[in-house]
């Protein structure tokens, strides 16, 4: 463990800017070990946010005497897992119809019902080791307010039963009256509900699993900046490169999922786009009456530019989205958390759902990149040969999916032949992006199209034919 920061109340205040969720810990900010010298370990991860954190917790719940260590160039929690909506969800980035197409029906059933155990998992972990991250499991919400949204809706539904991949519980279309029974926002036609999410203070989850890591035996660097990850070669192990040492190990794990994209070697594996949000200040009772969510269910809507809330356990509304430009040559820095235009627009867009948030104040802002693989598809796997190991791509859907990409490493790791290691997304490849300026270009042309098409569908009420090939064109 680290020791009090003391002297850096600048570093403590920066932590607590990161997000809503940063700023409710009540917990004293502790600052761990940075790495001072060359090391020797069984399992290096670098990456000390979700997926690195259940990767070191699922090695050392199979075999204690692992040595593991977690490098991490800030403090865990710090990138998305710290910032992101809260949705323990069962949503994967790969469509279910694509699952079918590309592996068939009974890999798309594994994978599926992988992501509904994942987000019990979630759960049964917090309460095993004693981690109040505020879980509770409402299911998401979906509502349709055009009529756009409406036929889309109801397609999702009636595919997803065409498919036979999920059950008719796990997915339902519901009308405009059933709908209002759990929750309340304008335009209300219709809506899609499942129950398989949860929501959570992501971050007292982030921070409670690393003290689980180092409950089992598990070391964790922070404040350690990894400059490069150098795989086997001939009978030299695998290592870490870092600031202050090397680290020496039989396995690496890359599990930087946005900011892969700053090491060379996977420089255009994933590419870093950035997701926003806003947090309103505790809500009255009659404001959440006229709003609903009793049961603090996820929502969204089903428009084209990603949305998503929930009601958080302190009574406030934190809500997100997408809308925000990439940044030329996958940059990623602090400055990008903040932008002004797209946070108005998220406060705007949450107060035509809810009315009766217009008088309310929003008390925090923030934001941060996430993890986005070519062919929307995320990954893990093992390379025996390199000694490295990798999971992400996750493309904001990695509160359950880090989880389930944990356990499924730890089992490829120690060679344990289990049905995780058999699922379609294991030891998939996605292609790389393209070089600057074709990313730039494409990823933001794509965002302004999206835009566009829900502006378009809202005027004409029509499904907008522009969002359906930019959709395949990106891989979605």
């Amino acid at each position: 463990m680290g020791s009090l920061l003391e002297d850096s109340s600048d570093d403590v205040a920066k932590w607590r800017r990161l997000s809503l969720w940063w700023d409710g810990l009540s917990e004293q900010m502790l600052r761990r070990p940075v790495l001072a010298s060359d090391i020797d370990v069984d399992v290096a991860i670098v990456g000390g946010g979700f997926s690195g954190l259940w990767s070191a917790y699922s090695l050392l719940e199979r075999d204690p005497t692992l040595r593991v260590a977690v490098l991490e160039k800030e403090v865990a929690g710090f990138g998305a897992s710290g910032r992101n909506g809260g949705w323990v969800s069962a949503l994967f980035p790969t469509s279910d119809a694509r699952l079918v197409a590309d592996y068939g029906l009974d890999a798309a059933r594994r994978m599926r019902m992988a992501m509904f155990n994942a987000v019990d998992i979630v759960g049964e972990v917090a309460a095993r080791e004693g981690i109040d991250c505020r879980y509770q499991k409402g299911g998401t919400i979906v509502a349709a307010r055009s009529q756009a949204q409406l036929v889309r809706a109801q397609e999702e539904v009636n595919d997803a039963f065409e498919l036979g991949v999920i059950g008719k519980d796990d997915l339902v279309f519901l009308s405009s009256k059933e709908a209002a029974n759990y929750f309340h926002p304008t335009n209300l036609l219709g809506a899609t509900y499942t129950p398989h999410c949860a929501a959570i203070d992501p971050a007292r989850l982030a921070r409670g699993l690393a003290l689980g890591v180092e409950k089992r035996g598990g070391v964790i660097y922070e404040g350690t900046r990894v400059e490069e990850i150098v795989p086997r070669k001939g009978a030299t192990r695998p290592s870490v490169r870092c600031e202050g040492g090397i680290v020496r190990a039989d396995v690496v794990v890359r599990a930087s999922e946005g900011w892969s994209a700053t090491f060379r070697t996977s420089h255009r594996d994933v590419i870093p786009v950035y997701s926003l949000m806003v947090a309103t200040e505790p809500l009255s009772p009659s404001m959440w009456s006229e709003i609903g969510l009793e049961k603090r269910t996820t929502f969204s809507d089903h428009r084209h530019l990603i949305i998503y809330g929930q009601r958080t356990a302190d009574g406030r509304i934190a809500f997100g989205g997408r809308g925000a430009p990439y940044h030329f040559g996958s940059r990623i820095n602090e400055r990008f958390d903040l932008n002004e235009v797209v946070q108005k627009k998220l406060i705007e867009v949450v107060i035509d759902m809810f009315p009766a948030l217009k008088d309310a104040t929003f008390t925090h802002r923030w934001g941060g990149p996430l993890g986005v693989a070519r062919d929307w598809m995320a990954s893990v796997g093992y390379d025996r040969t390199s000694g490295v190991a990798w999971a992400g791509g996750y493309i904001g859907d990695g509160v359950s999916t880090t989880n389930l990409a944990g356990r499924t490493l730890a089992d490829l790791i120690l060679n344990q032949k289990s049905d995780l290691v058999t699922l379609p997304w294991v030891t998939h490849r996605s292609k790389k992006w393209e070089p600057e300026p074709l990313r730039w270009i494409g990823v933001n042309a794509g965002l302004s199209a999206m835009t566009w098409a829900d502006a378009r569908e809202r005027k004409s009420g029509k499904p907008s034919r522009i969002a359906e090939i930019v959709s395949t064109f990106l891989g979605g």
